[in-house]
């Protein structure tokens, strides 16, 4: 009894409380919200910069921007990681490759002037030691039972060329998961058959426009003009072939749908590159003396740093395509946000 007769005395002598009006809960609401949504309104302003910003030109290059960029993303070790694996399976790749368009030309078309082209196709594609690897692989192509061995050889060696490529292009264009094993083996398969259409269908077209011009010159083909078209038809047809080589692993390599027409821009504009890079990359390769050092073996080097330098270039290409268009995305999200 004592206990409540305390406690019902202090109670009386307590003040009363002031009741809140509804003003007061109006400015108390304002401030929780205003505390509760910074990040929306710094996220609007960030938006509004974006925007005045716009998307990253798709024609343009910045030296200072676009550079800067490239020389970040070269710097990533795991690209180089890739560039290697890629490098290491395209030489293991090239030979049967060759030998297989030798025997397509030998056995199913029954083509000498195909074999010549071919001849003259590796003697372009090859920075170094032009004559003895052609040579030598003419004589390998004709040997019996090598062309079933070969083609097995293109479809392992392909699968350790697309596979890091697919996980370096996945990350370029901000792919997550990678395409399980099986499905990676079946594009694969596809790209190298692809490969192998393109290859053929280029030696066509040379050993065709020769004919031609043999038909045009009399048969009188030992001449300057002969060689000075022949060459430059060879080199315009290799470099459409790697443009829609490009093409197509940009295009369907990523897990995921890309705009066609932005990768063929990009598809363009790196295979025009690397027909330059390799003409650049002949022109300095007497300068690094490799045969001082590898004797040899500076023939397989050189073809390594040759496809190093190749894949740096397709990884590149495939960084600058994505990075213009997820930074045109991002422009049109903060937009539609607004």
């Amino acid at each position: 009894m004592r206990v409540k007769f305390n406690t019902l005395v202090a109670s009386k002598l307590e003040p009363p409380m002031k009741p809140i009006s509804i003003s007061e809960t109006e400015i108390l609401d304002e401030s929780v919200e205003q505390r509760e949504q910074p990040s929306s309104v710094e996220t609007e302003s960030a938006g509004a910069t974006a925007s005045d910003e716009g998307p990253l030109p798709i024609y343009g290059f910045s030296l200072k921007r676009d550079g800067k960029l490239m020389l970040r993303y070269l710097l990533d070790s795991e690209v180089h990681t890739y560039a290697f694996s890629v490098a290491a399976n395209a030489i293991l790749s090239f030979i049967p490759f060759i030998v297989m368009l030798y025997t397509i030309a030998h056995s199913l078309f029954h083509s000498t002037a195909m074999m010549l082209v071919i001849g003259d196709m590796v003697k372009y594609l090859l920075p170094s030691n032009q004559d003895f690897v052609a040579q030598n692989l003419a004589n390998v192509a004709a040997k019996q039972g090598i062309q079933v061995f070969s083609l097995l050889m293109i479809l392992v060696s392909c699968t350790g060329i697309f596979l890091p490529l697919e996980v370096a292009l996945n990350r370029s264009w901000g792919v997550k998961k990678s395409r399980n094993y099986l499905m990676n083996q079946l594009v694969a398969l596809g790209l190298a058959v692809w490969m192998v259409v393109l290859g053929v269908a280029s030696i066509l077209l040379n050993a065709g426009e020769r004919w031609l011009l043999t038909v045009l010159f009399f048969g009188h083909a030992d001449n300057l003009v002969f060689r000075l078209v022949s060459e430059s038809w060879l080199v315009m047809s290799t470099a459409a072939a790697s443009i829609l080589f490009f093409f197509s692993i940009y295009w369907l390599l990523p897990n995921r749908k890309l705009p066609a027409r932005a990768v063929l821009r990009v598809s363009i504009v790196t295979g025009l590159l690397w027909v330059a890079a390799k003409y650049l990359f002949v022109a300095l390769l007497p300068r690094l003396d490799l045969k001082a050092l590898y004797g040899p073996f500076s023939v397989s080097v050189g073809l390594l740093l040759w496809a190093y330098v190749s894949g740096l270039l397709l990884f590149a290409g495939a960084q600058f395509s994505a990075t213009r268009h997820n930074s045109g995305d991002v422009v049109l999200g903060s937009g539609r946000a607004r």
